[in-house]
C-alpha cells in the first residue's frame, strides 16, 4: 500500500514539473511568431519600395498593394496578446500620398523574453532590452 502511494506522490511530482514547462514553452512559441511577422514585416515593406528609395504610402497602417505591412502587423499584436507592437515611419501626411516614407520602425514586445523585438528600414532585425521611446527615431537601438 505504501508504495503505491510512493508511486501516486512521483507522479504528481513529475506531473507538476511537466505542467511547468509547457507555460514555458507556449511563451517561447509566441515569441517565435512574434519574431516571424515582425522579420516578414522587412521583407514586405522592400517589396513597396520604388526607385526614388520612398515606401509604400502610410506604411505603418496599409494592408493593401505590394509592400502593405499592416496584416503582418496584426499578427504580431494578435500573437502579443497584452504586449505592444508599435510602428513608426517619416510619412508626415499619411492620409495623403504627397509624402511616401523613406525609413520606418516597428517594434513588439516579446511574451517569454524581458525586451523587444525590432526591425527597421535599415535592415537591422534585433532583440533589444527596452523600446526606443522615440516616435522621430526610425532605426532600432
Amino acid at each position: 500500500m505504501i508504495e503505491l502511494l510512493v508511486v501516486i506522490a512521483i507522479l504528481g511530482i513529475l506531473a507538476s514539473i511537466v505542467l511547468a514547462s509547457l507555460g514555458t514553452a507556449r511563451s517561447k512559441a509566441k515569441d517565435a511568431s512574434i519574431i516571424s511577422s515582425v522579420s516578414s514585416i522587412r521583407a514586405q515593406a522592400e517589396l513597396g519600395l520604388d526607385t526614388s528609395g520612398n515606401y509604400l504610402n502610410d506604411i505603418c497602417n496599409a494592408t493593401t498593394g505590394t509592400g502593405e505591412i499592416g496584416t503582418l502587423l496584426a499578427a504580431a499584436i494578435a500573437q502579443a496578446g497584452s504586449g505592444n507592437v508599435d510602428c513608426y515611419d517619416n510619412d508626415s501626411d499619411d492620409a495623403t500620398a504627397t509624402v511616401k516614407p523613406t525609413a520606418w520602425r516597428v517594434e513588439a514586445d516579446l511574451v517569454a523574453g524581458s525586451g523587444y523585438y525590432c526591425v527597421d528600414s535599415t535592415g537591422v532585425a534585433v532583440e533589444v532590452g527596452t523600446t526606443n521611446t522615440t516616435a522621430t527615431d526610425y532605426t532600432c537601438n
